[in-house]
């Protein structure tokens, strides 16, 4: 399972509103003010300062907390995390059957105040399952829940149960059926320490399950609101232990980065396996494809390109990429495994391999070959795919979205990995002299480009939108993607008038870039209100690449400030206020952290940008860092390097190499022996730029809405001012009302999105279908195919088919077009195979119409055992002939998953639907 579904219980910090402010430069300033009592500093060798915290040569002050480098093998840091203080008493909770969220629908929460004095106790009425509990009254003002305070909650299941014993299951709010032989559980999820809204986690979460132990059908847990530890969570001292004088070394006028530059390396060190790959941080071992991949972009492959070759290859089976994680059984769901292309062609940039190159061409080429069958969508020119990295679904997707609603949306980061490995793919091709590969894999990198700037491009905002996503018409969702949004800018995705634009317009906080803007409601901080040092580390380059000192500057010190206070390069921290405690999962020295602080010194300051045939130098030194910096024994393929720069700026004055100037500012890839490289930069940086700071801010809830009688309505969101109706993906109305006309006029999805007094909106609801049922048809599996035997509840007709990897491998259904034209063909079924967030074994088949090729089939994991959770796979769309017409589910080569035995799932029907 994914790290970050193996959840600690570290206590929710405060999430402290950060004030939106201008960046300041030093001047008679000397406090920095975090919301706490001020520590007032002496200004000597002050570099930078915001109003969250300074920057000095040696040291870092934020509030009453100081990192100081005693030397540059020794720092130490006073810090302490904020995580009890000032927690609000007001609980929001729902209880939760089989981990789903099943209760009520979203936006309606049990609210409970928790007022008990220090020592004592609350204890929650029973509350009857699916009835709300309210408030009395509002909290208190400057009422604060105290730490350690036991909380008894009851829960009235007897209505669930009841309905068990009568009809054999229980129909939740929303239409789903939970079968008697099915309940595993009742568990809480809330937004307090240790509760989380993370449903999909409950049932592995400790003390999140309730029990009924004299079986009276009243369930009751007793939790720790507010835990709070004595000890502190970060260590205070760190002082170099490990040998790591055989990597380059790095000295500047800044003591302080020449000391966290050498607690990295010393954390690349304790990150090496036994077996010499690179374990993913002190809390994760072995290998993750996206960790590593992304990591040694940055820059662990420039130093450790041995350790980095068999740590990719550990993420290769069948000659193919390995999707290790992802919503759903992993691949096709999520689609970014392609991400380790980049990684390869790092490190053969930086040793120059031919049979490395000869390897990684065939198993990127391999992967992308199936990817092009699987997650391609002709109409968008975009690849299918969950957001890169971003794969907690509920931290980055309305809740109502399915699996198979994921594998169908359309994401920014994704769709930059898979542009950036077509180019490289193309290069590679280009290289081993198959020129119609090397057109063919160009062509398809300007299509997704094409696809990228025209659909996801927002010129109102000044940067891309973070994901297609609905079911048979897509709209797009406007939060900023840091991670996208950089790749963007470092593949040339956008072109240079975008560039400046999406550095300047991009959202940030105070403490950094948050991995997406506005935040989701009800979601604790993770990716949702998250800032991690990795993505930190690609948006500085492309701030950088911009040219825009403002947000350079700004984004190398939010990577400096946490490793420094934390002493570790810590995996994320919470994006409101700062602090590592408070998100759901962490980790000391976490593998991509690791390596973009390298990439700071390597690929920013240096400027290294390693190429098929030269090491070119790129530098970009913000004013506040000039002076002089080395960077001693650095070794490129059969070269070592001593280089010395001084100045600042982002172009080069002059360049020489052993005393002659260097042509080109690049170095030859057949370079060998010792040379010492002089940099002298230019003293200027032409563009100060500009940045969006943004104070934090959380849009209104999902709405829900239902249609009945020519109505199209909805539940009133919190917070909303006004609604807007989406039919078909595109804007139809705006009201404040709570509903509209609607009237079925062939096939139509209706949706609708709350925006709050500030402009911003919510997700957009789940789509409902509007249409006269005659342009619906359904087509039963076991009609098709012999039926199932397993025991299974839920489905219609007289039964179901299973389907394997040798069960029905090919299932034929015969159907009756009454009108020539588009059908939106998927098939209800269920795959109890594994967790809804994480695992292997998503199961694909290809959908065919005669004996062409019509799109492929996701069947995505619903639940551990649960054969009786039938729900629908994605959407393909299907030009039909009137009258008979054939269509086979099919399993192809390319249908394989990542398991590679298990690729099950039974079929209940098939649906088509004639959409235009």
């Amino acid at each position: 399972m994914k790290r970050h579904y193996y959840l600690h219980t570290l206590g929710l910090a405060a999430l402290l509103t950060a004030t939106a402010c201008k960046t300041q430069q030093p001047g008679s300033a000397t406090t920095a003010d975090t919301g706490a009592t001020t520590a007032t500093v002496s200004n000597e060798n002050l570099i930078w300062q915001s109003q969250v915290y300074s920057v000095y040569r040696d040291r870092i002050v934020q509030g009453d907390h100081t990192a100081k480098a005693v030397s540059p093998t020794e720092i130490t840091s006073s810090y302490q995390s904020p995580a009890n203080e000032f927690q609000s008493p007001e609980i929001m909770f729902k209880f939760s059957i089989n981990s789903k969220d099943n209760e009520m629908p979203p936006g309606m929460d049990h609210q409970f105040i928790c007022l008990a004095e220090e020592g004592g106790s609350c204890e929650t009425p029973i509350i009857k399952f699916g009835q709300q509990l309210k408030a009395t009254a509002p909290a208190p003002p400057k009422a604060f829940l105290a730490p350690n305070t036991p909380l008894t909650v009851r829960v009235d299941m007897r209505d669930v149960l009841a309905a068990f014993e009568k009809d054999g299951f229980y129909t939740a709010y929303n239409g789903s059926k939970v079968y008697k032989d099915d309940f595993k559980g009742v568990y809480i999820a809330g937004n307090s320490s240790p509760l989380s809204w993370d449903f999909d986690n409950l049932a592995s979460r400790e003390g999140m399950r309730l029990e009924d132990p004299d079986g009276d059908g009243i369930y009751e847990v007793t939790l720790t609101m507010n835990a709070h530890r004595e000890e502190k969570f970060t260590a205070s001292h760190w002082k170099l232990s490990s040998k790591i004088d055989h990597y380059p070394q790095y000295k500047s006028d800044y003591l302080l980065t020449d000391a966290l530059y050498n607690m990295t390396l010393e954390e690349v060190v304790k990150n090496i396996e036994a077996d010499s790959t690179f374990r993913t941080g002190k809390e994760w071992a072995g290998v993750w494809t996206r960790d590593i991949s992304y990591a040694l972009v940055l820059g662990l492959a420039a130093i450790e390109p041995e350790v980095a070759r068999k740590s990719l290859m550990r993420k290769v089976k069948n000659k193919r990429i390995i999707q290790d994680t992802g919503t759903g059984g992993a691949y096709p769901v999520s689609t970014d495994r392609i991400v380790w292309a980049l990684a390869a062609w790092e490190i053969y940039t930086v040793t120059g391999d031919q049979n490395w190159l000869r390897q990684a061409y065939e198993i990127t080429r391999n992967s992308m070959e199936d990817d092009l069958l699987n997650a391609f969508d002709q109409k968008t020119n975009l690849m299918r795919g969950e957001s890169s990295f971003l794969d907690w679904r509920e931290q980055t997707y309305p809740k109502w979205m399915q699996p198979a609603d994921i594998y169908a949306s359309q994401n920014l980061g994704t769709n930059a990995v898979h542009y950036q490995a077509n180019v490289l793919l193309s290069q590679m091709a280009t290289m081993l002299n198959d020129k119609q590969a090397a057109d063919k894999y160009s062509q398809l990198a300007q299509r997704i480009r094409k696809g990228i700037n025209e659909k996801l491009w927002q010129q109102d905002k000044g940067y891309y939108g973070q994901y297609l996503y609905g079911r048979n018409y897509l709209t797009l969702s406007p939060r900023s993607e840091a991670l996208g949004e950089a790749l963007t800018v470092l593949f040339d995705i956008a072109d240079e008038s975008k560039t400046k634009q999406i550095v300047a317009s991009t959202p940030v906080y105070e403490y950094g870039v948050p991995c997406i803007f506005p935040q989701i409601p009800n979601m604790p901080p993770y990716h949702n209100n998250g800032i991690w040092p990795f993505v930190q580390a690609y948006w500085t380059l492309a701030a950088a690449k911009a040219g825009n000192e403002t947000a350079t500057v700004e984004s190398l010190n939010a990577i400096y400030r946490p490793a420094a206070l934390f002493l570790t390069n810590k995996e994320n921290f919470v994006a409101s206020n700062g602090d590592y405690a408070g998100t759901q999962v962490n980790s000391d020295r976490q593998l991509w952290s690791v390596g973009g602080y390298l990439g700071m010194t390597y690929k920013l300051l240096f400027g290294m940008d390693f190429q098929a045939d030269q090491l070119a130098f790129k530098p970009f030194v913000p004013e506040v860092y000039k002076g002089k910096r080395s960077l001693t024994n650095f070794r490129y393929r059969n070269a070592v390097l001593d280089i010395e720069m001084e100045g600042f700026g982002n172009s080069i004055r002059s360049i020489t190499m052993d005393g002659q100037e260097l042509k080109g500012a690049a170095i030859p890839a057949t370079l060998t022996g010792r040379h010492t490289v002089k940099i002298v930069l230019s003293d200027a940086i032409s563009d100060k730029g500009k940045q969006n700071k943004v104070a934090h801010h959380v849009t209104p809830p999902t709405p829900t809405a239902t249609f009945a009688k020519g109505r199209y309505s909805w539940q009133p969101v919190e917070g909303a001012v006004n609604y807007t109706v989406l039919k078909n993906g595109k804007p139809l109305q705006q009201t404040t009302e709570t509903g509209i006309a609607v009237q079925p006029d062939g096939y139509a999805e209706y949706q609708v999105i709350a925006t709050d007094a500030a402009g911003y909106g919510s997700f957009a609801s789940e789509p409902l279908p509007v249409y006269a049922k005659l342009l619906e048809q359904v087509y039963e599996a076991e009609a098709a195919a012999t039926p199932a035997k397993q025991p299974y509840k839920g489905f219609t007709g007289k039964g179901f088919v299973e389907v394997s990897r040798k069960a029905n491998t090919t299932i034929t259904f015969k159907v009756n077009a009454p009108q020539a034209g588009l059908y939106a063909i998927d098939f209800r079924y269920a795959n109890g195979n594994g967790p809804i967030n994480t695992d292997n074994k998503a199961a694909m088949r290809t959908l065919k119409k005669g004996n062409a090729f019509a799109g492929t089939i996701v069947l995505p994991q619903r639940g551990i055992g649960e054969w009786s959770d039938w729900g629908y796979s994605n959407k393909v769309w299907v030009q039909l002939e009137k009258g008979a017409n054939q269509l086979s589910l099919t399993f192809e080569p390319a249908n394989e998953n990542m398991n590679g035995e298990v690729n099950q799932a039974m079929i209940d029907h098939l649906r088509m639907i004639r959409v235009q």
